[in-house]
């Protein structure tokens, strides 16, 4: 018994090592695309003399500034989006129990973006009393009560007896994703040219928006939503059990469910006011990991965080390239790949239901 626990931890170390190792290499490999091509070699020293290290190395400067004011900052939002939208798709499958759920599925990127579509629309005259860094504070947290609020709309109108219809709770998901893009669309006749331009950030995603600013403030909320996330493993192993055995071997499920919801409301809403509404992350990585290692929490949100955070990177990279010097939308890329992807998993559900 001990030995297989054993070396289900060692694998579980050897995969969580394997894809920091790959997200590095991918990282590295991301910062030297752009207009600006940059040697790997330069890049890792550029990133070492901002640790202290090897100070009296020469490098390119404009290599240097192309790097600390425009790609670490945007590498640095993707893996951080990337690492909360794959533990929250994680942690909500958990929740569920059904591999089919993803934020943005139940409603949370598009209860999100609609109350910050709100607020850029009709929030005009409160830029007017309060100061600009006061006024770009709001968007996280608009985005993160709008998740909040059509999730927990969900939760509650699919819930029945006191259990989660998974079903109906899917099915006004995509009721209320429809409700957001009505909401999206009347406001689209009172926005001005710059506020319309605006709507293609919000409903294809954009990471090309991120500046050290943006980072300060947002990075605490990622990092801790996202660490909280991380301490429900063992909760979520419960509960795939069934509540009431979860419950008699001593989980808070009641409590558990809230705080889950809580904290991926606020990864996803604090995500999509930085990025816009990127789908289908935390849908495609928690499910290959269960299907290629192994179902426990314990390893399916950490590797959520850094798979997420990978496929970001990639992602990223195929927009940047793809039509260079023009850019793809990053939500474009990641619907082409979970699109068929959740298409997959439809077809194999229904297949072993009809077994």
């Amino acid at each position: 018994m001990n030995v297989a626990l054993s070396l289900r931890d060692l694998r579980a170390t050897v995969v969580l090592v394997g894809l920091g190792v790959s997200l590095l290499v991918a990282t590295i490999f991301s910062l030297t695309i752009g207009a600006v091509s940059i040697p790997a070699g330069d890049v890792v020293v550029i990133l070492l003399q901002k640790l202290g290290l090897f100070q009296g190395t020469a490098v390119d400067e404009m290599h240097a500034v192309v790097l600390s004011s425009i790609r670490i900052p945007r590498i640095a939002m993707t893996i951080l989006i990337g690492g909360a939208l794959g533990v929250s798709g994680a942690a909500l499958q958990g929740l569920f129990r059904n591999p089919l759920v993803e934020p943005s599925l139940i409603g949370v990127s598009g209860g999100s973006a609609s109350a910050v579509v709100i607020l850029i629309v009709f929030g005009g005259p409160l830029s007017v009393y309060l100061a600009p860094w006061v006024y770009d504070s709001l968007l996280p947290i608009v985005a993160f009560a709008g998740g909040l609020a059509a999730t927990f709309l969900v939760l509650r109108l699919s819930s029945e007896l006191g259990r989660t219809n998974v079903a109906v709770l899917i099915l006004t998901g995509v009721a209320l994703n429809a409700l957001s893009g009505a909401i999206i669309g009347l406001a689209i006749f009172y926005a001005d040219e710059n506020q319309l331009r605006t709507f293609t950030f919000w409903t294809l995603g954009d990471l090309g928006g991120a500046t050290w600013q943006k980072l300060g403030f947002a990075a605490p909320f990622l990092i801790g939503s996202t660490g909280a996330l991380l301490f429900f493993a063992r909760s979520l192993n419960a509960l795939a059990l069934g509540e009431a055995e979860a419950y008699h071997i001593g989980v808070d499920v009641e409590r558990t469910k809230k705080l889950v919801i809580l904290f991926s409301a606020l990864a996803v809403g604090v995500s999509v006011s930085l990025a816009g509404m990127i789908g289908f992350i935390g849908l495609v990585v928690p499910h290959f990991i269960r299907l290629s290692f192994q179902v426990d929490n314990r390893l399916v949100l950490p590797a959520s965080v850094f798979g997420g955070a990978l496929l970001l990177v990639l992602a990223d990279v195929v927009a940047r390239t793809v039509v260079a010097p023009s850019e793809l939308p990053i939500g474009v890329v990641t619907a082409f790949i979970g699109a068929p992807f959740f298409i997959a998993l439809l077809l194999n559900a229904k297949k072993k239901h009809e077994l």
